[in-house]
């Protein structure tokens, strides 16, 4: 049996869920979201309490399938209650980040900027020139976005120059002149 996937899920005041056979809907204040759901999981739904199941719990991959499938209306539960944010670091000299319309300007230390379209469903915002902060309700779609920035300028080990996520730990790395001082 999955661990997470057997969890009930309490479901807001504040949140209306729908059930279909194949898909979850989940409206919140801060907007609506779908999850298909796969022909072996079943849910099951009384008052606010809803619970996961499936066909049959001895299959290894279906154990797996039910707890992702839990995770994943929990998530969806949060993002439209509370909403999901992830923050990016920019860090080196010249590295700037601004917001122009609907499109987020990078300015890496390339010999171009780098244009990232914002999609509909994220909002992102800058504070100064070297934090991103970028929220929605969709955790997925939070963290692809993050990342796919985080990719355009990795943290280098050297002088950890680059876009990281706050609260990330660069591993750092001598460099040449500490190995032959040593000597």
């Amino acid at each position: 049996m999955s661990r997470i996937g057997k969890q009930e899920i309490n479901i807001p005041e504040n949140v209306d869920l729908k059930l279909e056979p194949n898909l979850v809907t989940v409206k919140g204040p801060k907007g609506t979201l779908q999850l298909i759901i796969p022909a072996s999981v079943s849910i099951g739904r009384e008052k606010n309490i809803l619970t996961v199941r499936v066909s049959n719990p001895e299959v290894k991959s279906l154990n797996a399938l039910w707890g992702t499938i839990q995770r994943l209306i929990v998530n969806n539960i949060k993002g439209v209650t509370d909403g999901f944010s992830r923050r990016l670091n920019i860090t080196g000299v010249g590295y700037r980040a601004n917001i122009e319309g609907k499109k987020l300007v990078l300015e890496l230390g390339y010999s171009h900027k780098i244009d990232f379209l914002i999609p509909d469903d994220l909002e992102i915002k800058t504070e100064g020139n070297n934090v991103i902060v970028i929220s929605g309700i969709d955790k997925q779609v939070v963290g692809q976005a993050a990342a796919k920035i985080r990719s355009y300028r990795k943290p280098e080990p050297y002088k950890g120059k680059g876009i990281s996520y706050a609260g990330e730990v660069i591993r750092r790395k001598a460099g040449k002149q500490a190995a032959t001082a040593s000597r």
